[in-house]
């Protein structure tokens, strides 16, 4: 029997950021001495240029200086990725926090990984690990993908298969640019989750869209009531219908009548009586109640 074929893009990604990253040849790299193989060398921070393709536009303060201080008593245990640039310097590829942690914990060095990538590979590696870190908030992805998709004219398809996602998944995400800014930047905050984000573009006018969004915030709706509210702004006729109109009080010979009938034809009965005027409605739940209910009232 065949094996079934692998996506060997998708089973690169399942192995790590090294799959994804040819190491340096030794004679091409512009690097010190010692980074021959990919093993880990000491660089100055202040050689290394932050890397230009960072998807990641907010940092959490707090864990960035617990980070420092476990640099500081244990220096950095996982080396960060750099690529050698033709100046001299290094541009970062994935290990910001721990590079900016040992800025802020007073390190003049960090161990370095040299690997040479392209640009395209460079904003990759840096959406990917991402990604799987789940460092970035659903604005912060969505503009990355829409990076790769501006920038490298990749299709949905393939950032799905770049990031080991599904299609629909970075379909949805891209919708996310739709929102009007402030409503983007209450989910970039955590005001608004990915899913009320969703429901907030089933409207089609950005106004429409900030609108509900106060509405939203202002009274803490889930996302289950936030789809509710919406679909009652699109189809304010069919909501209308859908809620229950106030019980009027039953004359109590009609309720009678309703009752002596129910239990002659062994079926639900309703009487709508406006002034001696109305509607009898019996009903029925299956073909041979009504067989029964036809031979009761017009006997062959």
């Amino acid at each position: 029997m065949n094996a079934a074929p692998v996506d060997t893009k998708r089973r690169a990604l399942g192995r790590g950021l090294d799959s994804l990253l040819p190491r340096v040849p030794a004679a091409t790299a512009a690097s010190p001495s010692g980074s021959e193989g990919g093993k880990p060398l000491e660089v100055q921070v202040d050689r290394i240029d932050r890397n230009p393709f960072q998807t990641r536009s907010h940092m959490d303060e707090e864990q960035l200086k617990e980070l420092a201080a476990s640099i500081a008593s244990n220096g950095v245990v996982q080396p960060i990725l750099v690529r050698p640039l033709s100046s001299g310097r290094f541009q970062l590829i994935a290990g910001e926090r721990r590079w900016l942690a040992s800025q802020l914990a007073g390190k003049q060095t960090i161990p370095v990984i040299l690997r040479q990538v392209s640009d395209e590979q460079a904003m990759e590696i840096t959406i990917v690990e991402n990604l799987q870190r789940a460092d970035l908030n659903p604005m912060e992805q969505a503009r990355a993908f829409e990076r790769l998709s501006r920038e490298f004219h990749m299709t949905q398809e393939q950032m799905a298969v770049r990031t080991g996602k599904d299609r629909a998944t970075v379909a949805n995400f891209l919708r996310l640019l739709r929102l009007p800014s402030s409503v983007q930047t209450r989910v970039e905050s955590g005001v608004l989750t990915f899913g009320h984000a969703r429901a907030l573009l089933a409207l089609e006018h950005a106004e429409a869209m900030e609108k509900a969004a106060q509405r939203v915030v202002s009274l803490s709706l889930s996302v289950r009531q936030t789809e509710s509210y919406i679909q009652g702004l699109i189809n304010p006729e069919k909501t209308r219908k859908k809620e229950r109109k106030p019980a009027l009080p039953v004359d109590p010979n009609v309720r009678e009548v309703e009752e002596r009938l129910q239990r002659a034809l062994g079926l639900k009965v309703h009487i709508e009586d406006h002034n001696g005027r109305g509607k009898l409605i019996i009903e029925y739940a299956r073909l041979e109640d009504f067989d029964a209910l036809l031979e009761q009232l017009a006997p062959q």
